[in-house]
């Protein structure tokens, strides 16, 4: 065991930006349609709400995927298991870009929701294992930017490659990327053991007795249904409501991910000094931006403002909401790590089906009011639930 942590250390951080990267991939896959929804519903001859089921396939299947992985992971290197998975990914992005119908296009995106969800729960408690413990936090803040900066840029810089090459060339860029990480996790990553083995039981009791994690779980679910609901149907939203050209829609999206990035660093600042405070005000944020939106985006100038607001709001959300997560239960990290995908994922596969119930089923503008209700909520519940928890800072 020994001469295996020597190792792990010593090449500690190039480890940790492969697994960074391979986060960054796995994300930007999951996410991806959210850029290319309408051109791969004209082809493929779906409806928008019908096109949503791309995310919302490898969201729910990601969040099964997490804790069910995990759990049976046992003995299995940690390398070997990223390593497949992350390589799953890229495989299943480069079928999508190939597939004929709509239905070979959601089997890919199965796929992607048992990378996503296994990768991303392994990965989370990986950093205590690569970098001495002085650099733990830093590590883990790295590893977990691949999260908010696949959502902010990834998906952007993925909609910019499919307008240029289509869509099935942003599917095939981004296995290309999956390959590029799976070669640097093979290559930089040490060989990592399993070290101990988590049961169901000890997720459950987790959730039993730690109310931090609960209240976490609660505002997670609530913020990331409410802003998939409406971040899903961004292009159709910005084609009808402001009537933006399809050709500026992957430079909105990029300069929401500029914007995304700058809200990531900033909640990252505060999020030390005022975790609660820092949440309360990304959710409100984002309910209000999205109400603006409903009722005053008639026009390329408003649109892209409140595009921009979006993002800064958006940007912080991963970083904050780990940080909680970590905080409630700071001596069960994987544990924890294991519940937020969970609750991650699950919760963007149903914004997305939720979105697609309320675009097909009213108007697309209603994913809006959708969005801004839920991320109110989850704004009056960090307010009204009673603070005192088990766990310090929160």
């Amino acid at each position: 065991m020994f001469p295996i942590q020597i190792k792990a250390k010593s090449g500690g951080w190039l480890a940790v930006l492969a697994v960074t990267l391979g986060i960054f991939s796995l994300m930007t896959s999951e996410l991806l349609p959210v850029g290319l929804l309408t051109p791969v519903g004209d082809e493929l001859g779906v409806s928008a709400g019908m096109a949503g089921l791309m995310v919302t396939v490898p969201g729910l299947v990601a969040g099964l995927a997490a804790p069910l992985l995990t759990v049976r992971a046992g003995a299995i290197d940690r390398k070997l298991m990223l390593a497949g998975l992350v390589g799953l990914m890229a495989v299943a992005n480069l079928a999508c870009a190939l597939a004929p119908h709509f239905a070979v296009v959601l089997v890919a995106r199965f796929a992607v929701g048992v990378s996503v969800g296994g990768f991303w729960a392994i990965a989370g408690g990986l950093a205590a294992r690569l970098v001495p413990p002085s650099q733990t936090g830093t590590a883990t803040a790295v590893i977990f930017a691949g999260v908010s900066t696949a959502s902010v840029l990834g998906v952007p810089a993925g909609t910019l490659i499919g307008d240029i090459a289509g869509w099935r060339g942003g599917f095939a860029a981004v296995g290309g990327l999956g390959l590029v990480a799976l070669v640097c996790l093979l290559l930089l990553m040490p060989s990592l053991p399993s070290q101990r083995a988590i049961g169901f039981a000890d997720l459950l009791a987790l959730l039993r007795k730690n109310p931090g994690v609960r209240i976490g779980l609660a505002v997670a679910v609530l913020l990331i249904v409410g802003h998939f609901a409406g971040y899903t149907f961004v292009r159709p939203l910005l084609q009808g409501l402001a009537d933006i050209d399809d050709s500026m829609i992957s430079t909105l999206l990029m300069v929401y991910g500029v914007a995304g990035i700058a809200g990531n660093f900033a909640a990252g600042h505060w999020v030390s000094k005022h975790l609660r405070g820092t949440l309360v005000l990304i959710a409100f944020a984002l309910a209000v931006v999205t109400a603006l939106f409903a009722v005053t985006a008639a026009g390329p100038l408003t649109a892209t403002i409140l595009l921009i607001m979006w993002g800064l709001a958006y940007g912080g959300v991963s970083v904050t909401l780990q940080t909680w997560m970590l905080k409630a239960a700071p001596e069960l990290t994987e544990s924890a790590s294991s519940l937020f995908v969970a609750a991650f994922n699950l919760s963007i596969a149903f914004g997305a089906l939720l979105g697609g119930l309320a675009a097909d089923g009213i108007a697309t503008v209603a994913v809006l009011w959708v969005a801004s209700g839920l991320t109110l909520a989850s704004a009056l519940t960090i307010v009204s639930r009673n603070t005192n928890t088990s766990s310090k800072g929160i």
